[in-house]
């Protein structure tokens, strides 16, 4: 119960994060309705995920006397393991482009940091440790990432293909690219402890963090982006 009330509890911050100061902010700025409500959309799923997890530690707390509903607040604040994550969506929350935006959250922090906790730690672990609940809301949050990931692609592969300006528009992403890699990398590589938390573990850190390097290679290689050399850092 510890790694559920600390640490999947601890994942609504960020998915909060996203949801409320990224993603609401970038719709209200993007230039056409289309693109506004791509966003929105995605603004709610974040903010979806952000709700089932705190219903679901809510309803834990009330059935469990040794499920500490409060864990997450503690962790989030205070947990070594967790500060390079809240740094990164922190820092996410102050961008101003809401093109950078998109591209730092959803290429970058979500492949990154993203998956590896939903889908590389959490629904690999938690069935082996006897908890099927939790895979279920994270596996709806892995399938609302690739429709987000799909108006992404169509949106920045667009940018990057641009007749007129498409050199001048990668030069940019790359530039965003370089600047917030190092970032989710060093977050990212902060979750390794909670690899050795749970009883029962079939993965490890090191393959899901690969994973994650490589679903970022695939992705910008779809949109004919160069790998940014931190990546490799």
């Amino acid at each position: 119960t510890r790694v559920v009330a600390w640490h999947v509890g601890a994942w609504m911050h960020p998915e909060h994060g996203l949801g409320m100061h990224v993603f609401v902010p970038a719709q209200r700025d993007a230039p056409t309705n289309m693109i506004n409500n791509a966003i929105s959309v995605n603004s709610m799923h974040k903010l979806r995920i952000a709700q089932d997890l705190a219903l679901f530690n809510l309803e834990a707390s009330e059935a469990r006397s040794d499920f500490d509903g409060r864990a997450h607040l503690e962790a989030w604040k205070d947990d070594p393991v967790w500060q390079p994550v809240r740094e990164n969506a922190e820092q996410l929350t102050a961008i101003r482009d809401w093109c950078e935006a998109v591209v730092a959250a959803n290429l970058v922090f979500e492949l990154l940091v993203g998956e590896l906790f939903r889908g590389g730690y959490v629904m690999s672990t938690a069935a082996a440790n006897g908890d099927f609940i939790t895979p279920s809301i994270m596996g709806v949050a892995e399938g609302d990432l690739e429709r987000d990931l799909s108006y992404t692609k169509d949106l920045i592969g667009g940018l990057a293909r641009d007749e007129k300006h498409g050199r001048e528009n990668i030069e940019v992403i790359g530039g965003w690219l370089s600047q917030w890699v190092p970032t989710s990398l060093k977050a990212a590589r902060s979750l390794e402890p909670i690899f050795s938390e749970a009883e029962n573990s079939p993965v490890t850190f090191e393959d899901t963090l690969t994973r994650a390097r490589e679903r970022v290679r695939e992705t910008l290689g779809e949109l004919e982006i160069p790998t940014p050399k931190e990546l490799d850092q």
